[in-house]
């Protein structure tokens, strides 16, 4: 079974348009599976073979020799030593497009490598595991509460749907070598029980302004340890830190970002949500549900290839908006509720409007489990996921 990617004809256009391409994204969300299906008469070498990223680290040289080009390198944050020979490369044949197309799950380290050696010669791409829309799409499902609930809960990851898989089994499987593979190489840790409760202390906070000092006191550890693993789960790809939106709104605003998980199932996994109805009866139903859609609006930020400019906005009064993205001088707010029948601008915002100035908002949108798009007026409109 395959499921359709929307990112897809972006990275047919760039692999068409720039010598190299790099897809990045965290571990099984479909990288090499993409490439390989896009790319079928592609030579592919995964460099998560030691033997592999050990002579393309150690004789870069040799190694691109033996592959040639166009070549799929998989995994290559296991020998960023190559990416200068790929650069040397290119320059060589700076006109020919499409020369490589790389994949690689920590993007930190990924990163400096490139801005060091490949700026200017490779789109960077961002994979997440499988949206809403996606998903939809592919089962023609309509999105009630109790599919939105089922997706939820099992997450995005392909292989779950692929294989017809436990989503606790998956994940129990997934995360045991996420710790033993991608953080022990990025950090030298010793505290694997700490770290395994610092990331189910985190999942109960998603949605949430993130405090370090208070995850630390909580887990045992020191601040700056704290600050160290959640670099780890930013490279790869596990959560995100939204910022907040402060420009020309004054001071007077909450500055700490909020702190999302990137994937629900994982999410759920982590605080022992297994089926719908636990989640639908729990009190974390709202904010997973948050979630949930940011998860989605940064998916189709990124499916376009955009940047993720997305940000929240609250004042000291605890007045909201959940999501804020720029669209030229304009701003797009969103609101999310897991169920919404009013029809009417949430309160919240009401009140913030003043503080952003109405000739700043070009559209408010409520994201909830309705399951169609209803305009209410030429400004507002209520959205389930799919039809972002």
């Amino acid at each position: 079974m395959w499921i359709e990617r929307e990112i897809s004809a972006l990275i047919q256009r760039e692999a068409a348009a720039r010598p190299a391409v790099l897809l990045t994204g965290a571990r099984q969300t479909g990288k090499s599976s993409l490439l390989d299906r896009l790319f079928p008469e592609h030579p592919y070498v995964s460099l998560d073979v030691p033997l592999e990223a050990k002579q393309a680290a150690e004789n870069g040289n040799d190694f691109l020799d033996s592959h040639g080009t166009p070549l799929i390198i998989d995994e290559i944050q296991y020998a960023p030593e190559l990416f200068r020979q790929i650069k040397v490369r290119i320059d060589r044949r700076r006109q020919e497009n499409g020369q490589y197309l790389m994949t690689g799950s920590q993007k930190f380290s990924l990163m400096q490598g490139v801005s060091e050696s490949l700026s200017g010669r490779v789109s960077i791409l961002d994979l997440h595991t499988l949206s809403i829309r996606e998903l939809a799409n592919h089962f023609q499902h309509a999105l009630t509460p109790a599919q939105v609930l089922e997706w939820l809960v099992m997450g995005g990851y392909p292989e779950v749907y692929r294989q017809k898989l436990e989503p606790y089994r998956f994940f129990s499987s997934y995360v045991a070598t996420y710790i033993e593979r991608d953080v022990r190489q990025l950090i030298n840790i010793r505290q694997v029980r700490a770290f395994d409760q610092f990331m189910r202390l985190l999942a109960i906070r998603s949605g949430q302004v993130f405090s370090m000092s208070r995850i630390a006191a909580e887990v045992g550890v020191s601040a700056n340890t704290i600050k160290s693993w959640i670099g780890v789960l930013e490279a790869s790809g596990v959560i995100y830190l939204l910022r907040p939106y402060y420009r020309n709104f004054g001071k007077r605003i909450v500055k700490s970002p909020k702190l999302y998980f990137l994937d629900t199932g994982l999410l759920c996994y982590l605080t022992n949500i297994q089926a719908p109805e636990t989640l639908r009866n729990s009190p974390l139903l709202g904010a997973y549900f948050e979630t949930l859609a940011f998860g989605q609006l940064l998916r189709n930020l990124h499916n376009q290839g955009k940047a993720d400019e997305i940000y929240y906005f609250r004042d000291r009064e605890g007045h909201e908006v959940d999501f804020l993205i720029p669209e030229g001088d304009k701003l797009h707010l969103y609101e999310c509720k897991w169920s919404d029948d009013s029809g009417s601008i949430p309160k919240n915002i009401k009140k913030i409007i003043p503080s952003i100035g109405e000739e700043n908002i070009r559209q408010i949108t409520t994201l909830t489990t309705t399951p169609k798009k209803i305009r209410l007026s030429k400004q507002f409109s209520v959205s389930n996921l799919a039809e972002l």
